[in-house]
Parts: C-alpha cells; sequence; structure tokens
C-alpha cells in the first residue's frame, strides 16, 4: 500500500477509534430498575403469604445467602426453599412489609430494597402466635440472563415497643 494511502487509513482508523472511545455509556434510568425490584419484592412477598414456598424463592440467585439472627446462613437457593417451605407450613404465618425503599447503584447492576416487616409465626416455646417486627434488607444483582436476582437478604428484628402506662 503506497505510503499516502497507509497515512490515510491510518488516520482515519484513529478518527473512528477516539469517536468511539468517546462515546456515551448507556444511561441507567434507576428509577426503573427500582419499580423492577419492588415489584419482584412485592411478587415474593404475595407469593409467600400465598404459601407457596417454589415461588417466593424463584427471584433467588444462585449463590443467594439468607442472613437471619439467631440462625446460620442460609445458603442457596434450595437451602432457601427448605428454609421457606418450613415456613409456610406454619399456619399461623403472616407476613406484611411497609416503607419499601430501594437503592440503586449508577450501573444498575446492583440494588438494595429495605422495607420494615410484621412476621407472625407459632412460637415453639409456647406454641402461640408470635408477631415479631422488624427490618429487612435485599440486596439485589443482575444476573446472566439480564434479570435483577436476590443476592443477599438480611432479617432483623427489632425490640418491641415500650408499654405505654397511663397516667396514674
Amino acid at each position: 500500500m503506497p505510503r499516502s494511502k497507509l497515512l490515510r487509513f491510518l488516520s482515519a482508523t484513529a478518527a473512528l477509534a477516539l469517536v468511539a472511545g468517546c462515546a456515551k455509556a448507556p444511561t441507567i434510568d434507576s428509577a426503573k430498575v427500582g419499580d423492577e425490584v419492588k415489584t419482584s419484592m412485592t411478587e415474593m412477598v404475595a407469593a409467600f403469604a400465598a404459601r407457596d414456598a417454589d415461588k417466593a424463592v424463584s427471584w433467588d440467585a444462585p449463590d443467594f445467602v439468607g442472613m437471619y439472627h439467631g440462625t446460620p446462613n442460609v445458603v442457596g437457593q434450595e437451602a432457601d426453599r427448605a428454609l421457606t417451605k418450613e415456613q409456610v407450613a406454619d399456619p399461623a404465618m403472616k407476613l406484611s412489609v411497609s416503607d419499601a425503599v430501594v437503592d440503586v447503584a449508577a450501573s444498575g447492576d446492583l440494588a438494595v430494597w429495605r422495607a420494615t416487616y410484621n412476621y407472625t409465626y407459632t412460637d415453639p416455646t409456647t406454641k402461640k402466635a408470635r408477631t415479631e417486627v422488624g427490618n429487612w434488607v435485599v440486596g439485589w444483582k443482575r444476573g446472566a440472563d439480564g434479570q435483577m436476582k436476590e443476592a443477599w437478604g438480611v432479617v432483623s428484628d427489632t425490640p418491641a415497643p415500650a408499654a405505654v402506662v397511663p397516667p396514674a
């Protein structure tokens, strides 16, 4: 190739590389990602309330880790399914969440959902229904299939509110 053609080719290639290098990264719609996570959590809680353990854990990433106060970590979807089946078999079981908030990473590949929960279950000691109130935090990550998956969850009960004593 003659030198002038080679120089034009290299100049054109360099210009294209420069333009490609300056291209903007795609804009992430964090509100859309947040809505995706909120919808998934709403559906997960509904599946749990419907006592459908398989559906309730269907949002788990394969390497899911659940951290629940006073118990060993639950690692993997199958371990989470086994625990969830125990929980939904409890006739007293009820779950509700409120004040949910989602924070989304700038990349759109990670999000954290947090809420307050009320969980009613049969106390193994008293054999009576007991309601626990606490904080629930769930980390989400985008899987290879492009879907947001539950990577980890932390459930932490909070102290019961102090009893209100009427004035004497």
